[in-house]
């Protein structure tokens, strides 16, 4: 058998993995493959989405963002903590968890304390505090709303609950930041002994060395689980977090030991070489933060890219076809009375991808053919949204026919009369055998 040259060989593995690894479902693979296909997907919908999407420069409007938030941020967790008594603890964990920025936080502590002496008296305390709190409220609604966008969510929390989520969040911060400490000294005090312990030091020592990991893992996975305005799988979350969390720790630690750009920054900058490198950090770490949420993004939604290519060029004809194929599904479940379909049975039982069944759903749902029924602890499933007797193929294909906007300057009743009747007739002449036909008897 004649071997294939190296540049076909990569020709073709480049065909696969941009085009011929969406054409295969889940249900055609065994187990073992279709692990290891969802992994390479999930991986390739993650740097496609990177590149379309321009995360680079969302992550540099959240950097500009959080610079100029980072003071009242600050301030309100310090007075959050200084309220409960634990001001020290919260500033030296905030230390702690952020080796390489113990400048920067020196600088914003002393600002925060002159901040906060100031806003107590007279009018400032009024108009200073609800300006910190507008500069706080902001910055998160700008994250959150890079989040939606990634998880391609139209509507975020309304303000009501924007309000209550958020600050409920800054309520936490400072007690998750106690429980920290509290961690730290109850694991000094058990484990502190095995480093005098021949045997037992190594493992002190790996544990103590991956702490701050698994402190990050928790941090990512909360804020991918709950600040998206959609139901994330815990799951899912969790491989975001951990991808962030590695990413987050290997940055770190380039960044503390390369202490020759501290010197380049010195030399030019001289007491504020701190700023630069600020921004540098708070620009890498938000293209970090943002990569993981594309991570736990392509994990929970990888199945609706199969097909994707198909999905965008599908024929008007075949989509007529499959539009009435699951209208036709989803009547004569209705009719037996039996439990109605939800999209990933339809998906599974059509070997559709699912983002196609949903895009065929949402344009059943427009134009009344069906009802989503939502349920808190289940999928979405759907039914009849007007009496099945009286959906016939015509009707629905007329229907699908007048589904979206015709309100245009072209005068078709006058000047181009004669190609909107061409239109209307050969329409007519489609449906005259077959239109009357009940959509549940075929």
């Amino acid at each position: 058998m004649k071997l294939k040259s190296i540049p076909e060989q990569i020709k073709q593995f480049v065909l696969f993995i941009t085009d011929g690894i969406w054409r295969i479902l889940p249900q055609e693979l065994t187990k073992k493959k279709r692990r290891n296909y969802t992994i390479m997907k999930v991986i390739i919908l993650a740097v496609r989405r990177y590149q379309a999407e321009n995360l680079q420069q969302r992550a540099s409007a959240l950097t500009y963002s959080t610079f100029l938030s980072l003071i009242p941020l600050l301030a309100v967790l310090l007075a959050i903590a200084k309220g409960f008594g634990f001001q020290n603890i919260v500033e030296s964990q905030l230390f702690q968890h952020f080796p390489g920025q113990q400048k920067a936080f020196g600088e914003a502590f002393s600002f925060v304390d002159s901040y906060l002496t100031q806003s107590r008296n007279g009018i400032f305390l009024g108009i200073g505090l609800g300006l910190l709190l507008y500069t706080v409220f902001n910055l998160i609604s700008t994250v959150e709303n890079s989040f939606n966008q990634i998880w391609q969510i139209k509507l975020g929390r309304s303000y009501w609950r924007r309000i209550t989520d958020y600050f409920s969040a800054f309520f936490l911060i400072p007690v998750l930041l106690v429980c920290s400490s509290g961690i730290s000294i109850f694991y000094e005090t058990t484990f502190g002994g095995m480093k005098e312990h021949l045997v037992l030091a190594p493992i002190y020592e790996i544990l103590l060395a991956i702490s701050p990991l698994i402190f990050s893992i928790i941090l990512f996975t909360g804020v991918y689980l709950f600040l998206p305005n959609t139901k994330v799988q815990l799951k899912n979350a969790l491989a975001g977090g951990i991808f962030a969390a590695i990413g987050f720790q290997i940055f770190q630690f380039l960044y503390i030991n390369g202490q020759m750009w501290v010197s380049k920054y010195n030399a030019i900058y001289g007491s504020f070489a701190f700023i630069p490198l600020l921004l540098l950090w708070m620009q890498l770490s938000w293209v970090i933060c943002l990569c993981g949420a594309e991570i736990a993004f392509a994990c929970q939604n990888v199945k609706n890219f199969d097909y994707e290519q198909e999905t965008k060029k599908i024929s008007r004809r075949y989509l007529d076809f499959l539009t009435l194929s699951i209208a036709v599904l989803i009547l004569k479940r209705f009719e037996t009375t039996s439990p109605p379909y939800t999209a990933i049975e339809i998906s599974n039982h059509f070997k559709l991808p699912i983002r196609l069944v949903n895009k065929i759903l949402s344009i059943l749902i427009d134009i009344h053919i069906i009802n989503e029924i939502k349920d808190v602890d289940a999928y979405p499933n759907y039914q009849p949204a007007i009496d099945s007797s009286l959906i016939t193929v015509r009707y629905l294909l007329d229907k699908i026919d007048q589904y979206g906007t015709e309100d245009f300057k072209t005068n078709y009743k006058e000047e181009f009369f004669p190609e909107w009747q061409a239109i209307l007739q050969t329409r007519e002449a489609m449906f005259s055998s077959n239109g009357d036909r009940l959509v549940k008897e075929l």
